[in-house]
């Protein structure tokens, strides 16, 4: 079984290209991996806790059990839109998600992992922590980023963190590909040396937060959302649940010879996933071979490399962005113009220009060839013809050669190397129809046969893309297997694809643009861009 996650989103807010581009990558991974032919359970949800939400709900009048309703169905909203399917939902004011917090809880208090202080500090309202003198800039004053401070003193509930903390850095210094990509490990235990000796604060009083889940054996505190919100990897899977919760098997999920797969951001690499969670892993009894593997990915910057944010007005609305230019669009630049790791420029132009250049231009101009042609020259009926020439054979060999390399590059999570694979054949087929002419070879007769091999050889090719372009284009995908008159490919493990998945004499359905060129308005006139 191939478990994979998404960081649940902050219900304090609304959806922008960044919690887009995390669930359709975690999306197109999902679909992958299905078509390697690996069961597969993909989980994604909601973080519904905390003070935020809590000071955000008084704002506007209503219950927080209202705004995180209401908030959630906009995440729900987005992910329908966006054709992400997922297999498990994460709601964490779900009561088997709190039952599970306060087991864990109880477990841990009962091993001597928690215990209760007061402290005096400074407190970050946005992050939902205390701060450190480690958190000051050089002129000794908490930065922005950390939005109103205020000091505290108060009473809490801590995790022995710094009790695991060497365990952690063994662990991520022994075990490669546990933090993809790599050079993230060197940032983490950069962090892990400043954060040396430090525990974790686990609870707010209830007189500054209620809404939170209750601390089972002390009434007076609710969990610090951070603590909460990591353990819906585990609660939602089924960890210690009743045996009515109607979750899934937890050893199916999570078996102690591999590594669930959680995809995340950047910002919550350091301390939250990182630190926090492997350590609360560790404390739990879960062994080296159970802990997960991180997928960091960066984030979509505005025009000129600047970081999205409300104050620059540089927000970009994956909806709108959908609804304009279509959801097969979004879906496809989402996933190929940023390298999986890598921070990349939003940018609408490469949105156009990508899509109408790989698919309208290299890949729709191949279905209209193959298939178009094949209609009006052979009246929609393949045949494999006779002796194949050299440029024949170097088109097979382009597509296994396209297929190795996508695989190899899914394989590592790196999507737009896999898709650039893809367009490499896409384009060799183009060439080779540039060459072959079969426009030329249906006005001689005597050319019938060798008409015949080289339109097979197209629409053999479109049959081979539509299944490698289906996790992240499964729409698109099944429609060109329709017009192959071929639905078996859509039931295609990647082991299946070899030449001949068109048989001898097999008749194609009616061809139809799949791959529209997005036209758009200029101050002047209509130009396509």
């Amino acid at each position: 079984m191939f478990y994979i996650t998404t960081a649940i989103d902050y219900t304090n807010g609304s959806p922008h290209i960044g919690h887009a581009y995390e669930k359709v990558l975690t999306d197109v991974i999902a679909r992958y991996q299905r078509l390697r032919g690996d069961e597969v359970f993909f989980l994604t949800g909601v973080d519904q806790h905390g003070q935020k939400v809590q000071q955000t709900a008084e704002k506007e009048g209503v219950n927080p059990a209202t705004f995180v309703k209401r908030t959630t169905k906009k995440f729900l909203n987005l992910w329908e839109k966006l054709d992400v399917k997922y297999d498990g939902w994460a709601e964490t004011i779900d009561d088997r998600h709190k039952a599970c917090v306060r087991g864990i809880l109880t477990t841990l208090k009962d091993q001597g992992q928690l215990y209760k202080k007061s402290h005096t500090g400074f407190y970050s309202v946005r992050q939902e922590q205390f701060l450190q003198d480690k958190d000051r800039d050089e002129s000794g004053n908490f930065g922005p980023e950390w939005g109103e401070v205020v000091e505290l003193e108060e009473e809490n509930w801590y995790f022995k963190l710094s009790e695991h903390t060497d365990w952690l850095k063994n662990f991520l210094t022994n075990t490669p590909d546990v933090i993809i990509p790599a050079f993230r490990k060197a940032e983490l235990l950069n962090a892990l040396e400043r954060n040396s000796g430090l525990d974790l604060t686990i609870s707010r009083p209830k007189e500054r937060l209620r809404w939170g889940i209750e601390f089972p054996f002390d009434e007076n505190f609710v969990t610090y959302v951070w603590f909460d919100a990591l353990i819906n990897y585990i609660s939602f899977a089924g960890y210690q649940a009743a045996a009515d919760a109607k979750l899934p098997d937890f050893s199916k999920l999570w078996p102690a010879n591999g590594r669930p797969v959680h995809v995340i951001g950047k910002d919550i690499l350091i301390p939250a996933h990182g630190i926090y969670w492997l350590c609360m892993l560790h404390a739990m009894g879960f062994s080296d071979e159970q802990m997960p593997r991180l997928l960091v990915h960066g984030f979509w910057n505005g025009l000129g490399g600047d970081k999205m944010s409300k104050s620059l007005g540089n927000i970009v609305d994956p909806i709108e962005l959908a609804d304009k230019f279509g959801v097969e669009a979004v879906r496809y630049y989402l996933v190929r113009d940023i390298v999986t790791g890598r921070d990349s420029n939003f940018d609408l132009d490469r949105l156009i220009m990508l899509f109408n250049t790989e698919l309208a231009n290299e890949l729709g101009n191949l279905c209209n060839r193959a298939l178009n042609m094949s209609q009006r020259f052979t009246g929609g009926t393949l045949s494999a013809g006779g002796d194949l020439t050299d440029d024949d054979l170097a088109l097979q060999k382009s597509l296994r050669d396209s297929i190795a390399s996508y695989q190899s590059a899914m394989d590592e999570f790196d999507i737009s190397k896999g898709l650039e694979a893809l367009n490499r054949h896409v384009v060799h087929c183009n060439q080779y129809a540039e060459r072959m002419k079969p426009w030329e070879l249906k006005k001689d007769p005597a050319q019938t046969e060798r008409l015949a091999t080289v339109l097979y050889h197209l629409a053999e090719s479109v049959a081979h893309a539509s299944v490698l372009l289906s996790p992240v284009l499964p729409e698109a995908a099944a429609k060109l297997a329709d017009q192959l008159n071929l639905p078996s490919l859509k039931e295609l493990s990647l082991g299946d694809l070899k030449w001949g998945l068109l048989p001898e004499g097999h008749q194609i359905g009616k061809p139809k643009p799949v791959f529209p060129r997005i036209v758009v308005d200029t101050p002047d006139s209509e130009a396509s861009a």
